[in-house]
């Protein structure tokens, strides 16, 4: 026993020097100049990271899946794009505004599609993602079926890439960490507990309508504030950019993959799927792609319910039980 509690302090403190490492890493990388292609690449796995761990909020602690997450992340960018356009402001100084008025829409809004269960729960919140979409492409003070258009940094486009890529990778860590916050705290236990069994939370106290609804709210302020530092990255944002629920269906996909019951597995699903999309995308096509999503996703569902987390685990935990022996 006090072997095991000894060696427990000296793995944690690998891990996180392992951790620390990683970070400053990803920091310092775009002082070596790499190839842009990198950054753009790097800045892409940034986003989806942050928005699956944003979805996971109430998607994979609670179990109520929602395929309508892009609205959120297009509000943030229309709220930053409209404040650039009309007073000038950088989204970057304005986009926790556009992730609030997300979080606002979500408050809106939750109310009443959370009282849904299940299918009904994903298939409103799909409806949202394209009524939403209809309202955009319809209202022309945010461009309408135009677009809206940002203006560019007067900085040379090497400088512009190292800025969002900064920026994304800062955000893609505030995000994780709080996620993981959420996870350990009682606040994460509650929505856990929601997830296994409602009914039964509800009967132990649980104020399972309030705590459902401060994840939807916490998720999508997440996810704006990543949508109007995007939008800005992007230059230009239109409604069948930002509303696609192809990426509402991308998101769902890595955190399946990677496993939606704990903070690591949209990390992974990310980062993996991410990495997979862009080699997908480029040597076989887009069209071909979304049919592979497809397919991918039925196969995580009915083989890997729990995500490839839970293979990880597994394999630690056959790992130390060898050790055991071999002490034994």
């Amino acid at each position: 026993m006090e072997n095991e509690n000894q060696g427990k302090p000296k793995s944690s403190k690998a891990a996180f020097l392992i951790l620390l490492s990683a970070i400053l890493l990803l920091v310092a990388f775009p002082f070596f100049r790499p190839p842009l292609f990198f950054l753009s690449l790097l800045i892409s796995i940034f986003l989806f990271i942050s928005l699956t761990e944003s979805w996971n909020l109430l998607g994979g602690y609670t179990g109520y899946i929602s395929l309508g997450h892009v609205v959120f992340f297009s509000i943030g960018a229309y709220t930053t794009a409209v404040c650039m356009n009309c007073f000038g402001h950088s989204p970057f100084l304005t986009a926790i505004l556009g992730g609030a008025v997300a979080g606002g829409v979500a408050a809106i809004v939750g109310f009443p599609v959370l009282r849904l269960k299940g299918a009904y729960f994903s298939i409103s919140s799909l409806l949202l993602a394209v009524i939403a979409q209809l309202i955009f492409l319809n209202w022309e003070f945010v461009g309408g079926s135009v677009g809206l258009w940002y203006k560019l940094m007067p900085v040379g486009i090497e400088a512009n890439r190292v800025i969002f890529y900064e920026v994304m990778l800062g955000l893609a860590l505030i995000i994780t960490f709080a996620v993981r916050y959420v996870e350990k705290s009682k606040f994460g236990a509650g929505l856990i507990t929601i997830r296994e069994d409602e009914e039964v939370a509800k009967t132990i106290g649980i104020n399972t309508a309030m705590l459902k609804l401060k994840a939807f709210i916490l998720g999508s302020f997440f996810a704006g504030v990543v949508g109007g530092v995007y939008g800005y990255y992007l230059s230009f944002i239109h409604p069948d950019i930002t509303f696609n629920v192809n990426t509402s269906l991308l998101i769902l996909l890595m955190a399946f993959f990677g496993g939606c019951t704990t903070w690591m597995g949209p990390l992974l699903g990310a980062v993996v799927l991410s990495l997979a999309n862009q080699l997908i995308v480029t040597f076989i096509g887009a069209e071909i792609s979304r049919v592979l999503y497809g397919l991918i996703l039925i196969l995580v569902i009915i083989f890997m319910p729990n995500g490839m987390i839970e293979y990880l685990k597994a394999g630690k935990r056959v790992r130390k039980v060898q050790q055991g022996w071999k002490h034994a």
